[in-house]
């Protein structure tokens, strides 16, 4: 069944109509060989790809091993959440102060956490250049505008996606040193991988963001970029991302929008859920998942108009495919021999909405995160987040909310 906020966003474009761009056609072939233009074909994975997951598996999964040089390997799983990412960017500057982050060895992300991955993968030394990012003038101008201006772009975004505010926050971070950051990372081993949505097959596809690093030049910085602007790409506020691909002689577009509409949060493509996939490489990893969002909400009044409709109908959506997404990595990580570690915005945190790009709404979310996790309270187990969400009804929204273990676990 699709989901209601779908369903309604379907109605507002038939009622509307859409605006269009030339592309060409999509490729025919629900799994086939075009590719982006001098990449290979190991730079992304159809995540319902049996075969080039089963191809590609062994020298990722050795590679993160080999990368694990304290004998433990860490991943880090970000989610999406919008304006929620400045909650990651504070969680992880917070883990940097107090000397208790990890070099991670993947890092995977979808949506505004697609945004975080590269700077969380590059470590502390890009600490000043995340914050800026998530908190900076150029944020706030992602949805700066009024409601009137924010319902036009709902009812129909123009444009090509380099007119917009997205496209330029990316592009601005989105450097040389970036990506030649990223490439020596990945030579060690380490993965970045981020989800986009191919609306032409209806399928999640992860990319590998640091063999595209590898690649080198500016076509590697360009896909690098255009790969996190689609992943965060909302449909319907931001214009889809077309990636030109080619199969032999024949060249094709497709369209990709944000990876947050098939998936909120990952650690491992859906094949490996499928099929149960055993990676003896794994066991005894450390997955932490920072989740850009609040599992649970305090009752708010939900006024009668379209964007307030529009924005709370995504959030619910966002929420509860974001538990589903938790229960599903539960699961591996109990198969798979793992720790399993999650943070989460609490109930009780004043948050007005994910398209709020105020300054000192993400600044105020991103110094919380920061100071929770600089005194030791960010994490969570999954017993605990689940405890505090059953009883999130008893929670209202407070100017001094706790720290996620300490409304997770009072008795601390």
């Amino acid at each position: 069944m699709r989901s209601k906020s779908t369903l309604l966003i379907l109605g507002v474009l038939v009622l509307t109509g859409c605006q269009t761009a030339p592309r060409r056609p999509a490729p025919p072939e629900l799994i086939g060989a075009a590719m982006p233009i001098g990449f290979p074909s190991s730079v992304r994975l159809v995540t319902t790809d049996l075969l080039t997951f089963t191809a590609l598996a062994p020298d990722f999964f050795s590679g993160i091993h080999a990368a694990a040089t304290d004998g433990t390997v860490d991943i880090l799983a970000l989610s999406g959440g919008g304006s929620g990412g400045a909650y990651g960017a504070g969680a992880l500057a917070g883990m940097t102060r107090a000397h208790a982050r990890p070099q991670f060895e993947m890092v995977t992300g979808v949506s505004a956490g697609a945004l975080l991955a590269p700077f969380a993968f590059l470590g502390p030394a890009w600490d000043t250049r995340m914050q800026q990012a998530f908190t900076g003038e150029r944020s706030a101008r992602l949805l700066h505008s009024p409601t009137r201006s924010i319902l036009s772009r709902l009812l129909s975004p123009r444009g090509l996606p380099h007119h917009n505010a997205l496209f330029q926050l990316v592009d601005h971070f989105v450097t040389p040193q970036m990506i030649g950051a990223v490439a020596r990372e990945a030579g060690k081993g380490r993965r970045l991988v981020v989800a986009t949505t191919d609306l032409d097959k209806h399928e999640t596809v992860l990319w590998n963001l640091g063999e595209i690093a590898q690649h080198g030049g500016e076509a590697a910085r360009t896909l690098f970029r255009d790969v996190l602007v689609a992943s965060a790409s909302v449909p319907g506020v931001f214009a889809p991302v077309l990636i030109h691909v080619r199969d032999g002689d024949r060249e094709y577009d497709e369209m990709h929008v944000d990876g947050g509409v098939t998936t909120s949060v990952f650690s491992m493509p859906l094949i490996v859920g499928i099929q149960s996939t055993e990676l003896p490489l794994l066991r005894g990893a450390h997955l932490y998942m920072i989740v850009n969002g609040q599992l649970a909400r305090a009752p708010k009044t939900t006024p009668y108009n379209t964007v307030d409709i529009l924005s709370n109908a995504f959030a619910a959506e966002l929420t509860y495919k974001t538990r589903e997404a938790i229960v599903d990595n539960i699961a591996a990580s109990q198969r798979l021999g793992m720790a399993f570690s999650l943070t989460e915005i609490p109930v009780d945190y004043p948050q007005a909405s994910f398209i709020d790009f105020d300054q000192p709404h993400m600044q105020a979310l991103f110094d919380y995160a920061a100071g929770c996790a600089a005194k030791g309270l960010l994490w969570m187990t999954p017993a605990q987040s689940i405890r505090r969400n059953m009883t999130a009804h008893l929670a209202v929204a407070s100017a001094q909310p706790g720290c996620p273990l300490d409304a997770a676990d009072p008795a601390r």
